[in-house]
């Protein structure tokens, strides 16, 4: 797959709507995202919980997507689930939100403010559709589109695991990919739904080459089948010749 996607049929749709509306589109929108999570951090491990009517609340628990809670009045649930730090370990949660912040900086070089602002929206709006299904959501998958897209377009990047062992992401999106089929398998049907809708911004920009792909590994494959024919077909013809002329 050619490392820069075109998007295919959807660039000249995507390239229409960013001259209309591309003025509206959030510059540095994965700077913001990534400072967000740091607060939402920073606030857990300080001020883990609020006392409020004599009774303490779990900050994180009041921003994360509940769909009960949503729908009692806790409306700000709808948004704030995507302010959710990856985690809870200071060094690795550091390490995650530089390489958010370096792979998502790097897709709106590649593609504009406009077409990640497309992309990461589209992640963000799927998720809470997937919320609304199965009442609960995650600002997971959303990371995730961003490292799968990131490993599509530039699949020779290395990252250090441990800060020691040099990887190239297009093995580590393997191994993910190798786990979200697995999830799929095994997972519950609320886990499915979350799961394929959460690729849908990667259909969005890359479905178009994911199909153009697989055609080419399909002419390729009939075309080593034919030629494989031919071959066969032509020793047996010579192995014939060379009978008739012991014959002769």
């Amino acid at each position: 797959m050619n490392n820069k996607s075109y998007f295919n049929k959807n660039k000249k749709f995507l390239d229409r709507m960013d001259r209309k509306f591309g003025r509206f589109s959030i510059r540095n929108l994965i700077a913001i995202i990534v400072f967000g999570m740091a607060f939402v951090f920073l606030l857990a491990v300080f001020y883990p919980a609020i006392n409020s009517d004599s009774r303490d609340i779990n900050i994180l628990g009041m921003l994360d997507f509940n769909l009960k809670e949503i729908l009692g009045g806790q409306v700000w649930r709808i948004i704030t689930f995507i302010f959710m730090p990856p985690g809870f370990n200071p060094i690795l949660t550091v390490f995650a939100l530089y390489l958010f912040w370096l792979m998502g900086s790097a897709l709106e070089r590649e593609w504009g403010k406009f077409k990640f602002n497309i992309f990461y929206f589209c992640g963000i709006f799927a998720t809470m559709a997937a919320g609304f299904i199965t009442g609960y959501a995650t600002n997971y998958f959303i990371n995730m589109s961003i490292f799968l897209a990131f490993a599509l377009l530039f699949p020779n990047f290395e990252v250090m695991i441990f800060f020691l062992l040099p990887v190239k992401v297009k093995f580590l999106a393997i191994l993910y990919a190798a786990l979200m089929l697995w999830d799929f398998i095994t997972g519950s049907w609320q886990g499915r739904i979350a799961l394929l809708i959460s690729l849908l911004n990667i259909a969005l920009f890359f479905g178009g080459d994911f199909i153009h792909l697989m055609k080419r590994l399909l002419r390729k494959f009939k075309w080593k089948k034919d030629t494989g024919g031919f071959k066969r077909a032509g020793r047996k013809r010579v192995k014939d010749a060379k009978g008739l002329k012991r014959i002769k």
